[in-house]
C-alpha cells in the first residue's frame, strides 16, 4: 500500500517527462496509463528478464522504462531471480539500458525510483511477537542474501516496518500525500536551480554534487572513518552524502550539516535495518532507490 501511494508524493511531470513517457508507451503498445502522473509499475516476481529489461527479436521497452519518470515496485524482491535482479544493477546507475540484438540495438531511458519489499526470513515470522520463526539461521541467511552485495548497494534507503495502528484518533497527527507533494516539490525546485537542469540529487554527477555542496573536512573525515570501520563501498559512501544533500533540501538548507549525515545514516544502514528487524514485530522490510 506504501509503495502504491508512493507516486502521489511526486511532483507533477513536466511537458518533456510526458513527451518521453508517451514515446515509450507508443513503442510498447501499451495504452492504458495517465501521461500526466508519475507511473507506477508492479510487475510480478515471476517475469522473465525480457519482460523487465525489455527486449525480444525487435527490442521493445520493459518494465524499468515503462516507469521511466516513476515507480518500479518489486513485491517479494527476494523471489525475483538472482539474474534478473543483476540485470537492473547497469539502468540504475546510467538511468539508461541498451539492448544489443543481431538485428537492431536500441537504447531506452530507464530513470525510475526502485522500491522493494520482502520478508526477514522464508515463513516471514522473524521478530514477530504473534507468531513463532520456524526458520533455521542458516536458511535465513540464505534468503536474505538473494539480494547480492553489488545490488544492495544500489538502494538509498532501507527500513523494517512494523505494524500500522489503525487508530482514528492519529490521523490528525499524520501527513496527507498533498503536503507531502508540497515538500518534495519545493525541494525538487531547489536542486533544478542548484545544478541548472532537470536533474536530482541522485543522479548529478559525483564532481557536481560536491562542487555545489561541498563537504566540511571534519564531515569528510567523520564519513572515511565509518566507511573503514564497517567496510563501505565507495557506491554506500556516495549514497549517504546524495541522501544527506536531499534531507537538507527537504528541509530548506543551504548547506549539509552534521544533523543531516546522521539520518542519512540511519536511513541508509542494512546492518541497522537487520537488527530493527530483529528486535521488532515487523514482517516486511521495503528498501528503496531514489
Amino acid at each position: 500500500m506504501l509503495a502504491e501511494s508512493f507516486p502521489s508524493i511526486l511532483p507533477p511531470l513536466s511537458r518533456a517527462s510526458r513527451l518521453e513517457i508517451m514515446s515509450i508507451y507508443q513503442l510498447s503498445g501499451v495504452t492504458n496509463y495517465h501521461p500526466n502522473l508519475p507511473l507506477y509499475r508492479s510487475p510480478h516476481h515471476s517475469s522473465s528478464g525480457v519482460a523487465i529489461i525489455g527486449g525480444g527479436q525487435n527490442p521493445k521497452p520493459g518494465e524499468i522504462s515503462l516507469a521511466h519518470h516513476g515507480v518500479l515496485f518489486l513485491d517479494e524482491i527476494a523471489e525475483f531471480p538472482k539474474k534478473t535482479l543483476e540485470m537492473l544493477r547497469q539502468p540504475l546507475e546510467a538511468g539508461v539500458v541498451t539492448i544489443s540484438r543481431a538485428r537492431s540495438t536500441a537504447t531506452y531511458p530507464s530513470s525510475f525510483i526502485l522500491i522493494g519489499a520482502m520478508n526477514p526470513c522464508p515463513c516471514g515470522y522473524l521478530g514477530a511477537k504473534t507468531h513463532y520463526c520456524t526458520c533455521s539461521p542458516k536458511q535465513i541467511t540464505t534468503y536474505q542474501n538473494r539480494i547480492s552485495g553489488p545490488m544492495r548497494d544500489r538502494f538509498d534507503v532501507f527500513l523494517s516496518l512494523r505494524p500500522v495502528d489503525f487508530n482514528p484518533a492519529l490521523e490528525s497527527q499524520r501527513e496527507s500525500s498533498e503536503e507531502i507533494q508540497e515538500r518534495v516539490s519545493e525541494a525538487r525546485l531547489r536542486q533544478y536551480h542548484r545544478y541548472g537542469k532537470e536533474i536530482t540529487n541522485g543522479r548529478v554527477p559525483y564532481e557536481t554534487l560536491l562542487q555545489t555542496s561541498p563537504l566540511s573536512d571534519q564531515q569528510q573525515r567523520f564519513l572515511q572513518k565509518l566507511a573503514n570501520k564497517h567496510g563501505w563501498s565507495n557506491r554506500a559512501q556516495l549514497k549517504i552524502i546524495r541522501l544527506a544533500r536531499t534531507l537538507a533540501d527537504l528541509q530548506q538548507g543551504t548547506e549539509v550539516s552534521e544533523q543531516h549525515i546522521w539520518e542519512a545514516l540511519k536511513l541508509h544502514s542494512w546492518s541497522t535495518a537487520k537488527k530493527q528487524k530483529q528486535t521488532t514485530d515487523s514482517v516486511r522490510q521495503p528498501v528503496t532507490q531514489w
